[in-house]
Protein backbone atom coordinates (compact mmCIF):
# COMPACT_ATOMS: atom_id res chain seq x y z
CA UNK A 1 0.00 0.00 0.00
CA UNK A 2 1.66 3.32 -0.74
CA UNK A 3 0.47 6.33 1.97
CA UNK A 4 0.93 9.82 0.93
CA UNK A 5 1.90 11.70 3.93
CA UNK A 6 2.04 15.78 4.66
CA UNK A 7 2.37 18.58 7.00
CA UNK A 8 3.24 21.77 8.18
CA UNK A 9 5.87 22.86 10.44
CA UNK A 10 3.71 22.62 13.90
CA UNK A 11 3.53 18.58 13.15
CA UNK A 12 7.10 17.84 11.57
CA UNK A 13 8.12 16.29 14.08
CA UNK A 14 5.28 13.53 14.61
CA UNK A 15 5.40 13.11 10.64
CA UNK A 16 8.99 12.06 10.76
CA UNK A 17 8.23 9.47 13.51
CA UNK A 18 4.91 8.22 11.27
CA UNK A 19 7.34 8.15 8.17
CA UNK A 20 9.68 5.99 9.61
CA UNK A 21 6.93 3.81 11.57
CA UNK A 22 5.27 3.37 8.50
CA UNK A 23 8.27 2.34 6.40
CA UNK A 24 9.44 -0.02 8.85
CA UNK A 25 6.10 -2.00 8.15
CA UNK A 26 6.45 -2.00 4.99
CA UNK A 27 4.41 0.67 3.64
CA UNK A 28 5.45 2.84 0.73
CA UNK A 29 5.04 6.47 1.75
CA UNK A 30 5.74 9.37 -0.79
CA UNK A 31 6.27 12.45 1.59
CA UNK A 32 4.62 15.70 0.49
CA UNK A 33 6.76 17.80 2.66
CA UNK A 34 7.00 20.33 4.91
CA UNK A 35 10.78 19.12 5.31
CA UNK A 36 11.88 21.91 7.82
CA UNK A 37 10.69 23.27 11.00
CA UNK A 38 10.20 26.86 8.67
CA UNK A 39 6.61 28.50 8.98
CA UNK A 40 5.12 27.24 6.39
CA UNK A 41 1.04 26.97 4.89
CA UNK A 42 -0.38 23.55 5.47
CA UNK A 43 -2.96 23.97 2.62
CA UNK A 44 0.29 23.43 0.30
CA UNK A 45 1.19 19.96 1.87
CA UNK A 46 -2.43 18.94 2.94
CA UNK A 47 -3.73 19.63 -0.73
CA UNK A 48 -0.31 17.52 -2.41
CA UNK A 49 -1.29 14.81 -0.41
CA UNK A 50 -4.72 14.80 -0.79
CA UNK A 51 -4.50 14.96 -4.70
CA UNK A 52 -2.41 11.92 -4.73
CA UNK A 53 -4.89 10.22 -2.94
CA UNK A 54 -7.89 11.09 -5.52
CA UNK A 55 -5.71 10.70 -8.51
CA UNK A 56 -4.85 6.57 -7.40
CA UNK A 57 -0.93 7.75 -6.99
CA UNK A 58 -1.32 6.94 -3.46
CA UNK A 59 -3.77 4.30 -1.92
CA UNK A 60 -4.34 6.55 1.12
CA UNK A 61 -3.18 9.64 2.99
CA UNK A 62 -2.04 10.78 6.41
CA UNK A 63 -2.20 14.61 6.76
CA UNK A 64 -0.94 16.45 9.91
CA UNK A 65 -0.65 19.80 11.06
CA UNK A 66 -0.96 21.11 15.09
CA UNK A 67 -4.43 20.62 15.87
CA UNK A 68 -5.08 18.92 12.46
CA UNK A 69 -8.07 20.58 11.70
CA UNK A 70 -6.86 22.89 8.56
CA UNK A 71 -5.34 19.68 6.75
CA UNK A 72 -8.33 17.90 7.16
CA UNK A 73 -10.58 21.02 6.22
CA UNK A 74 -8.51 21.24 2.97
CA UNK A 75 -8.28 17.70 2.27
CA UNK A 76 -11.79 17.29 2.53
CA UNK A 77 -12.13 19.78 -0.28
CA UNK A 78 -10.64 17.73 -2.99
CA UNK A 79 -12.88 15.65 -4.78
CA UNK A 80 -13.43 12.16 -4.10
CA UNK A 81 -11.29 12.74 -0.51
CA UNK A 82 -13.00 11.35 2.79
CA UNK A 83 -11.18 12.86 5.39
CA UNK A 84 -11.40 11.82 8.93
CA UNK A 85 -9.41 14.28 12.27
CA UNK A 86 -8.89 11.46 14.41
CA UNK A 87 -7.42 11.41 18.00
CA UNK A 88 -8.91 7.77 19.30
CA UNK A 89 -8.46 4.32 17.88
CA UNK A 90 -12.12 3.92 18.19
CA UNK A 91 -12.99 6.39 15.94
CA UNK A 92 -10.20 5.28 13.31
CA UNK A 93 -11.64 2.00 13.21
CA UNK A 94 -15.16 2.81 12.74
CA UNK A 95 -14.48 5.78 9.94
CA UNK A 96 -12.98 2.69 8.02
CA UNK A 97 -15.26 0.08 8.64
CA UNK A 98 -18.26 2.95 8.49
CA UNK A 99 -16.78 5.55 6.28
CA UNK A 100 -14.15 4.24 3.71
CA UNK A 101 -12.26 6.77 4.60
CA UNK A 102 -9.10 7.30 2.21
CA UNK A 103 -7.71 10.49 4.26
CA UNK A 104 -6.65 10.68 8.44
CA UNK A 105 -5.73 13.81 10.15
CA UNK A 106 -3.70 14.25 13.15
CA UNK A 107 -2.96 17.38 15.21
CA UNK A 108 0.41 17.11 16.74
CA UNK A 109 -0.54 18.74 19.34
CA UNK A 110 -3.64 17.13 20.13
CA UNK A 111 -1.97 13.39 20.33
CA UNK A 112 1.31 12.11 21.55
CA UNK A 113 3.54 10.38 19.16
CA UNK A 114 2.73 6.59 20.63
CA UNK A 115 -1.30 6.95 20.46
CA UNK A 116 -0.36 8.68 16.76
CA UNK A 117 0.85 5.31 15.84
CA UNK A 118 -1.78 3.37 17.28
CA UNK A 119 -4.21 5.38 15.47
CA UNK A 120 -2.26 5.41 12.08
CA UNK A 121 -1.89 1.29 12.58
CA UNK A 122 -5.49 0.75 13.30
CA UNK A 123 -6.67 2.81 10.63
CA UNK A 124 -4.27 1.03 7.90
CA UNK A 125 -5.22 -2.02 9.27
CA UNK A 126 -8.51 -2.04 9.23
CA UNK A 127 -10.92 -2.66 6.28
CA UNK A 128 -14.27 -1.55 5.13
CA UNK A 129 -17.26 -3.24 5.91
CA UNK A 130 -18.98 -3.44 2.58
CA UNK A 131 -22.30 -3.31 4.24
CA UNK A 132 -25.21 -2.01 2.02
CA UNK A 133 -26.31 0.46 4.63
CA UNK A 134 -22.83 2.07 5.01
CA UNK A 135 -22.20 2.09 1.27
CA UNK A 136 -25.24 3.66 0.80
CA UNK A 137 -24.02 6.69 3.05
CA UNK A 138 -21.15 7.04 1.21
CA UNK A 139 -22.69 7.43 -1.71
CA UNK A 140 -25.12 10.21 -0.68
CA UNK A 141 -22.16 12.05 1.34
CA UNK A 142 -20.00 11.95 -2.03
CA UNK A 143 -23.27 13.69 -3.77
CA UNK A 144 -22.75 16.47 -1.93
CA UNK A 145 -19.77 17.43 -3.83
CA UNK A 146 -21.22 17.83 -6.50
Amino acid sequence: MKIAIGCDHGALELKNVLVAHLTKQGYEVKDFGTYTPDSCDYPEFAEAAAKAVACGECDRGIVLCTTGIGVSITANKVKGIRCALLSDVMSARLTREHNDTNMMAIGAGVVGQLLALEIADTWLETEFSNEPRHQRRIDKLMAVEG
